[in-house]
């Protein structure tokens, strides 16, 4: 079956069905993709219906029941949350779930925290579930017989946790610097808000950081322009992933800061762009030539008639929402493989740029200002690769050339 009108649904649900139809059709959903959701819809309210229940009772517990039950029946499809995401985010957006968290579960005790990194510190959205993904095991360990309270949470607690987080990691599944950056973030959180009356910040040990050890990882003149040469000019995706990867080997954008780009940013007449970048701060840069006829010609493409979002960049495939920062990672990636290259991810273009700048003259001022970094101390590490300066640097070897 490919006509989405002739899908019935019964029980609970079915009151939704004809507006899910809409929203999927409206989000460029393919007819049989539209089906086959609709089956899954009528599938879950029958099974609602079954256990003598509504749509409000969809919580976290009744999904992973449901679930559960398709895999038990040996269901070869639709077998985890993340195809019910459509449905669920529907269902959520139109008040009908009693706990919208059952397809973005994050503990209620933690959106007070979500809401300080949001509009106290201006995190991106990313961070954001990041940070709460990882002091969520403390907070989990707080609650005790159902109820949750604050003046459980003690020095005491804080290096418990410290302990147990480290001997987790202690067979190499990486560092636990960033965990603790969001534990010291949460502490001040507690604090600031009167849950706990003691500051705790200093309970979350530091970790050793050797800053500038390593080297930039730029890429080639030829490497560059094999990302370029991989992508096929002749499609829709082709001109917009190079259109992106010049845009972040010219100008060393961050991946974010390109998937959050919207058309109404790039000032054609005056020849600049507007970014925002981290911390929620807006700063513009010149345009370069190549980057503008890049854009153009991935403008000038034929965008999905679906299309409704202003993000500069947008899915191909539906549903046709903005590239997100690791769509851009991604598809940078996906290049590199085409281009036969090794992995190669966005931030090590933004590398590029500035090894590049620096290669025709540039000041690591100059390079600071168009990477838009905070401190001067983060441009330093291109002055290892600046080898032309390091030769005034370096001292006679004693007793002349070995």
């Amino acid at each position: 079956m490919r006509d989405p009108s002739r899908v019935r649904v019964g029980g609970p649900l079915r009151r939704y069905a004809g507006g899910f139809r809409e929203e999927l059709e409206g989000q460029g959903y393919s007819p049989s993709t539209v089906v086959l959701h609709l089956q899954l819809m009528g599938h879950l309210s029958g099974w609602l219906a079954g256990e003598g229940l509504s749509g409000a009772a969809l919580t976290g517990a009744q999904v992973d029941r449901y679930l559960a039950g398709r895999r038990s029946a040996g269901l070869a499809c639709h077998r985890t949350r993340r195809s019910l995401l459509p449905l669920l985010g529907y269902l959520g957006g139109l008040g009908v779930l009693s706990a919208p968290a059952v397809f973005e579960p994050v503990p209620e005790v933690l959106a007070g925290y979500a809401d300080y990194l949001r509009y106290e510190r201006g995190l991106a959205d990313s961070t954001i579930r990041r940070n709460v993904e990882l002091v969520e095991p403390l907070v989990a360990t707080l609650a005790s017989g159902g109820e949750f309270g604050w003046e459980r949470l003690d020095g005491a607690a804080v290096s418990a946790f410290v302990v147990a987080h480290c001997r987790g990691r202690a067979d190499g599944g990486g560092s636990p610097a960033r965990m603790f950056t969001a534990l010291r973030s949460l502490l001040r959180f507690v604090h600031l808000a009167g849950l706990v009356g003691t500051p705790l910040v200093d309970a979350v040990p530091s970790v050793p950081c050797r800053r500038l050890a390593g080297l930039p990882k730029a890429l080639s003149v030829e490497q560059v322009a094999a990302l370029l040469g991989s992508c096929d000019t002749g499609t829709m995706v082709g001109r917009r992933d190079r259109a992106i990867i010049t845009m972040l080997a010219r100008l060393g954008l961050r991946a974010g800061e390109v998937a959050a780009l919207r058309l109404d940013d790039i000032d054609w007449r005056n020849g600049e762009i507007t970014l925002r970048g981290k911390g929620n701060r807006s700063e513009r840069l010149p345009l370069p030539v190549d980057v503008g006829r890049a854009v153009v010609a991935y403008l000038t493409a034929e965008r999905p008639a679906t299309t409704t979002h202003r993000e500069l960049f947008g899915r191909v495939r539906a549903p046709h929402g903005p590239l997100t920062r690791l769509a851009v990672t991604q598809l940078v990636a996906r290049a590199a493989g085409r281009a036969g290259l090794a992995p190669v991810y966005a931030h090590q273009l933004r590398h590029t740029a500035a090894t590049e700048m620096l290669r025709r003259g540039g000041s690591l001022t100059e390079i600071g200002q168009v990477l838009r970094h905070r401190r001067a101390l983060t441009t330093a590490v291109y002055a290892k690769v600046d080898i032309e300066a390091l030769r005034l640097l370096a001292r006679p070897w004693p007793g002349g050339v070995a």
